[in-house]
């Protein structure tokens, strides 16, 4: 088993208590049914937000979910970078899991499915 980072995203409607921790919930829920993720497997899950977005912290959504309180969370803000979408709650799920990295599914929704129409970084001079 390898630990595979699973990436995802989503874009609140309002920075409240509310929309924060339903965007959360839809988001997690999403990305462990596109991965059969069992929250046993889950290692750890960092959750960033938007600087606009501080209403709430997205990590209290796993608890909503029922999922295990003994799970390592993390949250903070992203880079406040001009021009970057706004009221975006991306999550970073670490996994242990026998899949590939070409057999994960990241999961982008709203208008954070803007954030995968932009070319990926090189690396080692390939694409």
């Amino acid at each position: 088993m390898q630990c595979r980072g699973i990436r995802g995203a989503i874009t609140v409607s309002a920075n409240d208590k509310k929309g924060i921790l339903a965007a959360t919930k839809k988001l997690l829920t999403k990305m462990a049914k596109a991965n059969k993720i069992e929250t046993k497997d889950i290692a750890a899950i960092l959750f960033t937000t938007t600087p606009d977005l501080n209403a709430e912290f997205p990590a209290g959504a796993t608890r909503e979910l029922g999922w295990p309180s003994n799970l390592a969370l993390l949250c903070g803000h992203e880079m406040n970078v001009p021009g970057a979408l706004p009221r975006c709650l991306r999550v970073l799920m670490l996994v242990n899991t026998e899949k590939g990295s070409d057999e994960i599914t990241h999961v982008y929704l709203g208008e954070a499915k803007k954030l995968r129409d932009k070319p990926s970084p090189t690396i080692g001079g390939k694409t």
